[in-house]
């Protein structure tokens, strides 16, 4: 398949597969109607907007969209929208989630519910901004810029691996991972190239599949062909990457507003490492972005095949699986850093 080297692509090709089935937590916002309008009208996306019947409706009104009468699930706001629009996957009746007009913290708290919620075994959550920027010829993923605050080497691992997976859904059989760190030298005093070191030996022995692995990276090496040569680097990875997994969260999210603001990029966002991928924007977030993540849900719920919810029994049975940090280190946040700039966007809850 062809490089894509933008998010219209995406939703064109999201386009030209069976509809998905979208349950919109809370879509009692008008940005957020337009949206599903659209993907509708694209043949993306098969609504269930959750929420307050008459509020929405009125909305819909407002919008000029004839909604289907089957299309609306009555619910209390907020909270009791999220846990509805959860219970829709957990039941089939959905494939992915979507976050409405209500808080990160709200949704992502039914989603990671660990009696009711949409976890795996084994498996942790992570956050995939997949960005378009101009100049680079390609589509680039950022992880982990908005969920794993200071993730260790077996969470790195993880994000890794999630990324992996859903780039496979976008047609890259074998994208390459640039495991970035401030050099391209292992440094003892500088953990994340230990980690990058680590992460690169761990693909090539088959505990990270389906990707090129290298680190650690520079920033300007991993992109650039002529810093990889002025470096002298020899990698497969270097000057094109497609995964820029950054050390940590901070790190991530002061790179995804630099490009947004510097270089003009425009990103969609998924929550990737449950049983269904989930649309996670901001309840400010333009239409624009939010049909980009929305057509980047939707590829990924047609290539990967459903995995059980897991219970609460069979999450402590399998922790050793998961990555041995606190669930204080690995929390959701608001993504908080990127905002709307000369009328491209990103996610930001």
């Amino acid at each position: 398949m062809p490089t894509t080297t933008s998010l219209k692509e995406l939703i064109d090709r999201a386009g030209r597969g069976t509809r998905i089935r979208v349950a919109v937590a809370d879509a009692a916002q008008k940005v957020v109607l337009q949206t599903m309008r659209e993907a509708v009208a694209l043949g993306i996306a098969e609504p269930l907007l959750i929420g307050e019947r008459t509020e929405i409706t009125a909305l819909c009104r407002e919008i000029d969209w004839a909604i289907k009468p089957e299309w609306l699930v009555d619910s209390g706001p907020d909270g009791a929208a999220a846990l509805r629009a959860v219970q829709l996957v957990r039941d089939g009746a959905a494939d992915i989630v979507m976050k409405g007009n209500l808080h990160t913290d709200v949704f992502m708290r039914a989603l990671l519910d660990a009696k009711n919620g949409l976890r795996v075994p084994g498996r942790r959550v992570s956050h995939l901004f997949v960005v378009e920027t101009n100049g680079y010829g390609r589509l680039i993923g950022v992880t982990d810029a908005a969920i794993n605050i200071a993730p260790d080497l077996n969470a790195k691992a993880q994000i890794c691996q999630n990324a992996v997976d859903a780039f496979h859904a976008l047609g890259v059989a074998r994208p390459r991972v640039a495991v970035l760190s401030a050099v391209e030298t292992v440094t003892p005093e500088i953990v994340s190239t230990l980690d990058a070191a680590a992460l690169t030996l761990m693909a090539r022995r088959g505990q990270i599949t389906g990707a090129i692995v290298d680190g650690p990276l520079a920033f300007d090496n991993a992109v650039s062909p002529h810093a990889m040569q002025e470096k002298g680097i020899d990698s497969e990875v270097a000057g094109a990457a497609d995964i820029l997994l950054v050390p940590d969260l901070v790190s991530g999210n002061v790179l995804a507003k630099a490009l947004e603001y510097l270089a003009e990029a425009t990103a969609a966002g998924v929550a990737l490492g449950l049983s269904a991928p989930v649309v996670l924007t901001s309840r400010a977030e333009t239409q624009a972005a939010r049909l980009g993540s929305l057509a980047l849900a939707a590829l990924m719920a047609r290539a990967v095949e459903r995995v059980p919810p897991v219970s609460r029994q069979e999450e402590l049975h399998r922790s050793l699986r998961a990555a041995p940090q606190s669930e204080t280190l690995c929390c959701p946040l608001p993504l908080g850093g990127i905002e709307p700039a000369h009328h491209h966007s990103a996610a930001k809850p």
